[in-house]
């Protein structure tokens, strides 16, 4: 039997252990300002682009980082000049690395959020800003963006994000004659790397009809649900051994209390299982095929790249019927979850923001799409089929090949 190789594991030293002590709101914004304080500023008006450098926390296992990855790829595959540029988080105690100095006349295209972007200036060689057009490529989960992000603003000649929902949230934080361009990861450009692990190669029982959620708990508690789909699942089966719920779970060293509540429930039911390993992107891929449903219970989303993935792997996916997802999916390619909007109530402080509002889904609306899909194999490859093509269409390489254009690239 073939084991799923594991990622190496980031560990937390005494100093950042120390920093995440202070309240997470606070901390950060005092942060944002103290980098943008002393973080190098790009030239006002630079020429037109030879080539893209695609920057940002390449190297780990994060939306932001496979964001980053996908337009590397893309680019690449469409036959773009484009490289890598490691630029992490300025969080301290977490050393990334030297970041190589990108190619002469790349645009840098940041996939780092605005409070972060002046660290990550900061990080790169000294000079790098010089000569070059410098775009920011943003995610956010709500319809209403922070003040905090205009600390962002004086670093970039324009921004990008990946969705209508979340540039709805950015312009009105941006100054007039600002360039907003929707460019959505192009999820479907390259094939999605996948390895040949199978269901026994992670343990997992060769009959059962196994739903899959996949929640990275540094993308925010709340947010992202888990307890809702716990609770989904309890409602659709109960705790019949037949059902398994595979809950893959990110950062978990980071949140011990969150893992326990989960660990908990999970023991309430015996049909709940935690996997915790971090695999590469293609072992990942693999486990998601292995998958009979996938499923994503999120208040909010920025993009959506677990279910849009687990689309074009052709696996059925159920998920709340709010915010970004909704761009690539609909009743004809998904199972759709109802919900009401209540206001953004974060155990985090992170997606706390005033007159912001977030879905509540309707978990037994949820069970009885996870009951129809799991006794129906016909019908879970019909939506499988119909969600492949939907992403397919809707998820490629013609936004983000148009905003490298804009940057004067030649093609």
């Amino acid at each position: 039997m073939t084991q799923p190789r594991l990622s190496p594991l980031h560990r937390l030293s005494p100093l950042h252990r120390l920093w995440r002590a202070f309240p997470q709101v606070p901390r950060r914004a005092a942060l944002a300002y103290a980098q943008a304080w002393r973080a190098p500023h790009p030239d006002r008006d630079p020429p037109p682009a030879t080539s893209v450098a695609v920057c940002g926390e390449v190297l780990r296992a994060s939306g932001l980082g496979q964001g980053a990855r996908l337009m590397d790829a893309a680019l690449r595959h469409a036959g773009v000049g484009s490289v890598l540029v490691p630029a992490g988080l300025a969080v301290p105690g977490e050393e990334y690395g030297a970041a190589a100095m990108p190619p002469e006349g790349a645009a840098l295209v940041l996939h780092v959020n605005a409070p972060h972007l002046p660290g990550a200036l900061r990080r790169l060689p000294r000079g790098a800003l010089r000569g070059r057009r410098i775009v920011g490529y943003w995610q956010w989960e709500l319809p209403v963006a922070p003040g905090l992000w205009r600390v962002g603003l004086p670093f970039v000649h324009e921004v990008w994000t990946s969705s209508e929902f979340t540039a709805g949230a950015l312009r009105g934080l941006l100054p007039p004659g600002m360039a907003l361009r929707v460019v959505p990861h192009p999820v479907a450009a390259v094939k999605l790397p996948r390895s040949h692990l199978g269901r026994a190669d992670f343990g997992l029982p060769e009959h059962a009809v196994v739903t899959l959620v996949s929640v990275n708990l540094a993308s925010g508690w709340s947010r992202k649900n888990p307890m809702g789909a716990i609770e989904a699942h309890r409602l659709a089966f109960g705790t019949r051994t037949d059902r398994v719920l595979l809950m893959k779970l990110g950062h978990t060293h980071h949140y011990p209390a969150e893992m326990a509540l989960l660990a908990a429930a999970a023991s309430a039911l015996g049909n709940v299982r935690l996997e915790t390993r971090s695999f590469p992107i293609e072992d990942t891929h693999a486990l998601t095929a292995c998958a009979d449903i996938v499923m994503s219970l999120h208040r909010s989303e920025g993009f959506g790249l677990v279910p849009a993935e687990a689309m074009l792997l052709g696996r059925p996916v159920v998920a709340t019927n709010w915010s970004a997802t909704t761009a690539f999916m609909d009743a004809t390619s998904a199972a759709l979850v109802g919900y009401r909007l209540i206001e953004s109530a974060d155990t985090r402080g992170v997606y706390t923001v005033k007159g912001a509002k977030w879905a509540d889904p309707d978990l037994a609306d949820a069970a009885a799409h996870l009951v129809r899909l799991a006794g129906d194999a016909a019908a879970r490859r019909h939506l499988g089929e119909a969600g492949r093509a939907m992403a397919t269409a809707r998820l490629g390489s013609g936004p983000l090949l148009a905003a490298v254009r804009g940057l004067g690239v030649p093609m």
